[in-house]
């Protein structure tokens, strides 16, 4: 194996970002990119650039009108791709295609052996649904990783963990009858935050019953909640026993989000991906991908991501 670790980064995936005081502006790239450098993080990984997905790849999850809608706001680089949330912007299409792009290139090196981590801090857009845009999310990156997952590599017991602040409403109902797809979400309760989904009785449905597990902590809980909820995540996992690992660690779930209501430092997203590296050891021959998600507050998702991939990094060593 020539690199444990891979990054994904570039100017094509930072144009992946909504202008005119979005909470997801194009900064963002720039800003855990800063915080990387200073930490050295950039001389411990190897860096690759993006790619532009085809249609047909971005199709291996989504609905070809839905595709075709993107492409055509792109060019008009006006309106809205879902309900206001999310807006088009000139060339949102192909910013869109590289966030998926660079994950299918993560998929096909990982799968090949090339490496054995990916990271990819623009990416882990959770909200999108086959059918259309949601929450920030045009296309849905880690939904395209799944199905590629089974179409293309023949891997069909996936596992996606995600700790965003929001629930991962886009991985969980095209899924939730599903028994090979093992999903695991903890995330502030949507009685009070978007989506307003994943209440702790969504298990699955039908063959998926007991597959998906859904944790909703209180605003204001902080690590000591997320702790004890992630044990039940480890148990879930270990009990299901995947062969490849999707981590969505978004950091609008750290103290001072402007979005949402908990608590957490960073220290908890390193536990999280540690953790999971010794699962993804454990049980899936090491493989793991790991996408930024959501995190408004620049400083949180700079600190964030950073001890994300600095336990990737730790994990590969030890």
């Amino acid at each position: 194996m020539s690199n444990e670790v891979e990054l994904y980064v570039g100017e094509a995936l930072g144009r992946y970002g909504f202008p005119h005081g979005h909470p997801f502006g194009p900064d963002r790239q720039d800003a855990f990119w800063k915080e990387a450098q200073m930490q050295g993080l950039p001389q411990r990984v190897e860096l690759r650039a993006p790619r532009e997905a085809t249609r047909e790849e971005i199709e291996r999850f989504h609905q070809h009108e839905h595709v075709e809608r993107v492409r055509v706001l792109s060019v008009e680089g006006y309106g809205s791709i879902d309900y206001g949330d999310t807006p088009a912007y000139p060339g949102v299409y192909d910013a869109s295609a590289n966030v998926v792009g660079a994950a299918l290139d993560g998929l096909a090196r990982v799968m090949s052996g090339e490496t054995l981590r990916t990271f990819q801090p623009i990416g882990g857009l959770h909200h999108a649904r086959r059918a259309g845009a949601a929450g920030f999310c045009v296309f849905n990156d880690c939904g395209v990783v799944v199905d590629s997952l089974r179409s293309q590599y023949g891997v069909q017991r996936v596992a996606y963990v995600d700790i965003d602040v929001h629930h991962g409403d886009g991985l969980y109902y095209p899924y939730e009858d599903d028994p090979d797809f093992i999903y695991a979400d903890i995330h502030e309760d949507g009685r009070f935050l978007y989506p307003g989904t994943g209440h702790d009785y969504e298990q699955g449905k039908g063959a998926g019953a007991g597959m998906k597990l859904n944790i909703p902590l209180q605003p204001g809980a902080g690590d000591p909640e997320f702790y004890a909820a992630w044990e039940r995540v480890v148990a879930h996992l270990r009990a299901h026993k995947p062969d490849f690992i999707v981590f969505q660690c978004g950091a609008d779930s750290l103290a001072g989000d402007p979005l949402a209501h908990l608590q957490y430092t960073a220290a908890a997203h390193a536990h999280a991906a540690r953790s999971l590296c010794g699962l993804a050891n454990e049980m899936c021959d090491g493989r793991i991908m790991g996408f930024g998600g959501g995190g408004y507050n620049r400083g949180n998702l700079a600190a964030a991501w950073c001890a994300v991939l600095d336990e990737f990094v730790k994990g590969s060593e030890r």
